[in-house]
């Protein structure tokens, strides 16, 4: 069976050593405006590249808009 986690509701195949940034490159999410949380715990901008996912997370990364 293959090792998985939850990216906003969408279960992705997770591997060994899995970053935030190789999550939001698997989803193709591109924009600078983000938060992510992972168990619900916020990751950092500068840590993206760092962070590690473990198997079975939840990842939430939520799109900040902004308008006047």
């Amino acid at each position: 069976m293959e090792k998985q986690l939850t990216i906003n509701g969408h279960r992705r195949i997770w591997t060994e050593g899995m970053t935030v940034q190789d999550a939001l490159d698997l989803m193709n999410y591109t924009f600078i405006m983000l938060v992510v949380k992972i168990n619900g715990e916020v990751v950092l901008r500068q840590d993206y590249a760092s962070t590690l996912i473990p198997e079975g997370a939840e990842v939430l990364v939520i799109h900040l808009i902004s308008g006047g």
